[in-house]
């Protein structure tokens, strides 16, 4: 149990994507994890999907009606068995030694609460940049912006405990992010190991006005602030959001691109 890592992925309509992101599970060199799937109620081939997989690491649950990722979320994290959770959407993929490496980054430094580099695909187009963050997020840069994408995350449950996040339809994982950095600060792991998969169905996709209403009802209703609080919290979250897409991230070379699309993710 001490070295296992619980990874928790919510799923919903994601048929086309979850083969992807299960085998680059199993394709990871750190082989001693639980992969828990909470399916929110899917409508297409997930379940056949899924079932073609015969690994006993593989755990399939699946909610009685359609509640929504942070639902999902909270179910996994209280399902996982694992000292050390780490998050992959159904939609997402890691690159094969991202466990090791980051299982190894903490423990060596003693940290309990880290992430990643990451790279994004938007709608089959690999987007030339790795997105990058500071080398440590404390509870003020926290509160700034949210620099880390969830897949790239991996936390130590035995120092950080339970997590259970407040029930809203979107950045549920940046309240939960809000909820450890109470306890630990989040340091990097400077190497791009996870790709995220973004299109037009994500669940991060929105109008720009959307985002900021989600934003605020994030510190409205997950952090229960005030009003004012709630939107000078987000007036702030929207320009530090500015700053993180100028400042961290980091222009890759055509041939690493060229690479990237012949492998076909």
């Amino acid at each position: 149990m001490s070295d296992l890592i619980s990874i928790v992925m919510p799923s919903y309509n994601t048929a086309e994507y979850i083969e992807a992101s299960i085998r680059s599970i199993l394709a990871q060199t750190y082989t001693d994890w639980e992969l828990i799937i909470v399916d929110d109620c899917s409508t297409d081939d997930t379940d056949s999907i899924v079932a073609r997989f015969d690994d006993a690491r593989i755990k399939y649950l699946k909610n009685e009606k359609n509640s929504g990722a942070a639902i999902s979320r909270n179910r996994g994290l209280r399902e996982a068995k694992g000292r050390w959770i780490a998050f992959l959407d159904s939609d997402d993929i890691w690159v094969p030694n991202k466990l090791e490496k980051q299982l190894r980054f903490m423990k060596e430094n003693n940290y309990a609460f880290t992430y990643t580099d990451y790279m994004i695909q938007l709608n089959g187009e690999w987007l030339p940049y790795v997105y990058t963050g500071p080398k440590v997020v404390n509870k003020r840069k926290m509160y700034n912006y949210c620099y880390f994408s969830t897949i790239t995350v991996m936390y130590d449950r035995e120092r950080i405990g339970l997590v259970q996040i407040a029930n809203i339809r979107k950045n549920n994982d940046y309240a939960m992010w809000l909820q450890i950095i109470e306890k630990s600060p989040c340091y990097r792991l400077p190497e791009c190991m996870s790709y995220y998969i973004k299109h037009d169905n994500s669940i991060s996709s929105g109008s720009k006005a959307k985002l900021i209403k989600w934003h605020y009802l994030l510190f409205r209703k997950a952090l229960n602030k005030n009003c004012v609080v709630s939107a000078i919290l987000t007036a702030n979250n929207m320009f530090h959001g500015v700053i993180k897409k100028i400042i961290y991230k980091q222009r890759v070379s055509e041939e690493l691109l060229q690479e990237l699309r012949e492998k076909k993710l």
